[in-house]
């Protein structure tokens, strides 16, 4: 697959770092010389300097050979023309666009990015992502992450265990004795910032962090489970009033009535115009390094802090004192990836990194075969893909202990019309079943082997 990356920013060389490992071919077009000798020194991709929007640039870079333009740059505007240049001149088939600025994505204005207007295929805007993805880790107490598949009726799970956890030090395999009735499947653990290579005899120790499928309606006795039982937050505070903060906020108000939310805008102006788009979340403009602006948000009685300024050490800071003051539990957003393995011993419970979200939802539409989901892990380390099983899959028709999976790959479930099933080694899967899998990155390309649709199935 041939694939035009716009932007070497955190975004673009990564999603370049991830396609090239996988034997794509991959250019990738940014205006500075600097960040453009970065990835062509560290990654096998072809790089180009130059403005991405530009006709003469996109060709230089093939344009019309290749399968996917991906539009990460700094600029809205620039991403949107790089995408009408590659369907105008170029007929590139897929073309994703990160757009920053909400008022392009106004629901009023849905007819923007059509085929007849701006033929973009996939807007995504990491602001509205990143909130979607604080307020599905709001929605699992106990969960340090939290992704839906099969249009929700299936739920992956991340918990980090501690030493109140029932479950350490028992094999895996000893998980169904325990729980009959429990309709869980442990996919994945990180021990030390390496993925576990899984089997039956496996176990798991404190610190781990353990990545389990489950039935919707079994998640919150899978997390009792693994030692969490938190309640749900009523009180949350918002630490950050930018496009974040204030998406946030808007969804807690639109769909969580019972929930009381406060926002802390550093900016008086901001804290003003966000004031006025809200209607029960309070709005406090002040300093929330300040202890006394932090008492003023009563933050010791409240459940949940989320910290989401633009400043990797405010987020920090602001939630190591939320939680000294008295707040239960901490939803930190990082970018910079070298602080996350600190941060839990610091008493932070959930890191949420912006590019990785990012990554995940590009990657969504580049993945070949039938891909439905994607949720990247660790920078890369793994990958949960959901995929629909074509009647050529050699998964299909056989049971999944005969289908000899490569090292480090597990299927945690398989979606039947309405039936989720927690697959077990006589499992068979069917045409059409979506499966939900657990990979680390080397399986990734094998992966999507299993579930492309082959020449002779036509």
């Amino acid at each position: 697959m041939k694939v035009i990356v716009c932007g070497a920013g955190l975004v673009g060389f990564n999603i370049a770092r991830y396609l090239s490992s996988e034997k794509n071919d991959v250019t990738v077009i940014d205006q500075s010389p600097d960040l453009i000798k970065r990835v062509s020194d560290q990654l096998d991709v072809q790089g180009i300097v130059g403005f991405a929007s530009h006709p003469g640039v996109l060709d230089t870079a093939d344009a019309g050979g290749a399968d996917v333009i991906i539009a990460v740059t700094q600029q809205d505007e620039v991403n949107m023309v790089a995408c009408q240049v590659a369907h105008s001149l170029f007929n590139i088939p897929t073309k994703i666009a990160r757009v920053r600025a909400q008022n392009y994505l106004d629901p009023v204005w849905s007819d923007l990015f059509t085929r007849e207007n701006l033929p973009i295929d996939v807007t995504i805007s990491p602001e509205i992502e990143v909130a979607s993805a604080v307020m599905r880790r709001l929605q699992v107490p106990g969960a340090i992450d939290m992704v839906p598949f099969a249009d929700g009726k299936v739920q992956v799970i991340a918990t980090r265990l501690d030493e109140g956890c029932p479950v350490v030090d028992t094999p895996l395999r000893r998980l169904t004795e325990l729980f009959p009735d429990l309709h869980i499947r442990v996919m994945g653990i990180v021990r030390d910032q390496e993925v576990m290579v899984l089997s039956g005899d496996s176990s798991m120790s404190v610190g781990d962090e353990v990545y389990f499928a489950a039935e919707v309606d079994h998640v919150p006795r899978a997390l009792a489970a693994f030692g969490h039982e938190e309640v749900e937050a009523r009180r949350v505070l918002i630490v950050g009033g930018g496009n974040v903060g204030l998406s946030l906020a808007l969804e807690i108000e639109a769909s969580y009535p019972r929930v009381s939310p406060k926002i802390i805008e550093y900016n008086r102006e901001r804290a003003g115009q966000i004031a006025e788009q809200l209607h029960r979340t309070v709005v406090l403009h002040g300093d929330v390094l300040d202890r006394d602006m932090l008492n003023e948000a009563n933050v010791q009685a409240t459940e949940t802090v989320v910290a989401v300024t633009n400043d990797d050490e405010v987020n920090i800071m602001a939630s190591l004192l939320a939680k000294r003051e008295g707040c239960e539990r901490a939803i930190t957003l990082v970018n910079n990836v070298t602080f996350e393995p600190l941060l839990a011993s610091l008493g932070i419970d959930v890191v949420v990194n912006p590019r990785a979200i990012t990554v995940s939802r590009i990657l969504q539409y580049v993945r070949r075969g039938r891909i439905r989901g994607v949720h990247s892990l660790w920078d890369g380390l793994a990958e949960i893909i959901e995929a629909e099983a074509m009647e050529t899959s050699p998964l299909v028709g056989v049971p999944i202990k005969d289908v000899h999976l490569p090292v480090g790959m597990v299927a945690g479930a398989v979606i039947r019309g309405d039936e989720v099933i927690i697959p077990r080694g006589s499992t068979v899967i069917q045409p059409k079943d979506r499966v939900v899998i657990f990979t680390v990155a080397e399986g990734v390309k094998h992966l999507e082997k299993m579930f492309s649709v082959r020449l002779e199935y036509f």
